[in-house]
């Protein structure tokens, strides 16, 4: 008889950063990254959220609201910090740079992260939002059904997406990313099939994770779909507000989805995952054991990955098998 494969849930999550990995685990965070040197530095902290200690996190729909708010803010904070390694050290600062310093009052990081933040949303929110809608309205002057319309509209929101990840992906640190993302999630999916966490086991482990930030993104577009499907208004200004609006609405429920499809293996929930898994296909590569040792060096800041197999498969780490065996 085939044994069935059992998958206990972690807890752990992470993204890819600039040559390295953050990994988060509860109000815990690590970002190592592998310094120009070759050498691999670990940042460890701790990230508590906007509505740390809030009863709202308690609630379904609105909670995810505040966890989406929460990644961006913690993933520029830790690209910041990993981008940082590479700056060149020698170059003088611009005048732009010291009218920066005295408008944030020496808190340049800070001011630039909110800079950054606020141009990525709205970048993000013309491109994925804006531009399908505007795209269906021309092509609504030749189709008369407005539900036809409305999904044509969700469709093109998720082929420009894809052409998207497709275009960035050519670039070649933008490839390295995704590697480490392969190797976050490798490691990740390593641990939680109860295998001892080393470079051969993570190596032979599987990149896709029904817990991934790409499957979220899909889930906001499928969920974008059906919302504005059956949300209707006249004025084309009130359509922008309207999809502008629904934002945080529709990361809540994405939010639930994700965090289901990551505690339950339901076939139904396996179903409503695939498409995610499809795009990790993209948006994640194999990694070098190079980067699978970042990866690793990042989970077990935050993690006792050792204490979980134990309480969760059982049995105790031979410390003999955290050495990998040559192919």
């Amino acid at each position: 008889m085939k044994k069935r494969k059992v998958r206990h849930y972690s807890g752990i999550g992470g993204q890819a950063v600039l040559e390295g990995v953050m990994m988060k685990n509860k109000d815990m965070y690590a970002v190592a990254v592998r310094k120009p040197n070759g050498d691999i530095e670990v940042e460890v902290d701790e990230y508590h959220g906007i509505a740390y200690g809030s009863k709202l996190l308690n609630i379904p729909f609105v909670r995810g609201i505040f966890v989406f708010i929460d990644s961006l803010i913690l993933g520029l904070k830790s690209l910041n910090y990993s981008s940082s390694f590479y700056e060149e050290g020698n170059e003088k600062p611009t005048k732009l740079d010291e009218e920066i310093e005295a408008v944030s009052g020496g808190h340049e990081d800070t001011f630039l992260m909110v800079i950054t933040t606020a141009i990525s949303f709205l970048f993000a929110i013309g491109l994925f939002m804006v531009l399908p809608y505007a795209l269906s309205e021309i092509l609504s002057k030749y189709i008369r059904n407005d539900s036809i319309i409305a999904i044509i509209e969700g469709v093109l929101r998720i082929v420009i997406f894809i052409a998207y990840i497709l275009l960035i992906s050519c670039m070649k640190d933008i490839r390295r990313l995704f590697q480490y993302h392969g190797a976050e999630h490798k490691c990740i999916n390593c641990i939680e099939k109860g295998r001892p966490l080393t470079v051969k086991n993570v190596r032979r482990s599987s990149r896709l994770h029904k817990r991934c930030g790409s499957s979220f993104i899909l889930f906001v577009m499928l969920v974008s779909i059906i919302l504005f499907f059956f949300i209707r208004v006249d004025s084309y200004a009130l359509r922008i507000l309207v999809r502008i609006l629904l934002i945080p609405v529709i990361a809540g429920i994405s939010y639930e989805l994700i965090r289901l499809a990551g505690r339950t293996d339901f076939f139904l929930v396996r179903i409503i995952s695939a498409p995610g898994l499809w795009l990790q296909r993209l948006t994640t590569k194999e990694p070098d054991d190079d980067m699978i040792e970042v990866a690793i060096k990042s989970v077990e800041s935050v993690f006792d990955w050792k204490e979980f197999l134990k309480d969760s498969f059982g049995y105790e780490i031979d410390e003999s098998w955290l050495v990998d065996d040559e192919d």
